[in-house]
């Protein structure tokens, strides 16, 4: 079987398992959020692997950085997204919890790979040029 590279990062890997779980826990929110913070939730915890996966495809680093941050961005906005839905009641206090652990996590995550290879194209870019 074909394997793509983003399909090897530990960070959309994690971010995957994090949509999986947000689409079961918030298939029990209530039928008035369906258009409402259910769609949000799942929209924003979708792109984070679906940036990720598009960003692996770039043809720089300095590309992908860039969907990389956009991954974190939307990282962000489940975090916001899930603590409302817990002061609504829509998550009990352990889901909320759980749910908050893996954003951080792949927000870590994220952030330390947008660091790496903010560090190799600075190294890159110091090399000197060479003439053939």
């Amino acid at each position: 079987m074909f394997v793509y590279r983003f399909e090897k990062l530990d960070v959309w890997n994690k971010a995957m398992d994090f949509c999986e779980f947000v689409y079961k826990k918030s298939a029990n929110f209530p039928k008035s959020e369906i258009y409402g913070l259910t769609s949000q939730l799942r929209r924003a915890s979708t792109s984070i692997p679906l940036n990720i996966a598009e960003g692996s495809a770039c043809k720089s680093k300095k590309e992908f950085i860039k969907f990389l941050t956009i991954a974190l961005r939307s990282q962000y906005e489940s975090v916001t997204i899930v603590q409302l839905c817990f002061r609504l009641g829509y998550l009990n206090e352990p889901e909320s919890d759980l749910l908050q652990e893996r954003l951080a996590e792949i927000g870590r995550m994220l952030q330390g790979l947008i660091n790496s290879l903010n560090e190799k194209t600075q190294t890159n870019s110091k090399k000197p040029k060479t003439k053939n």
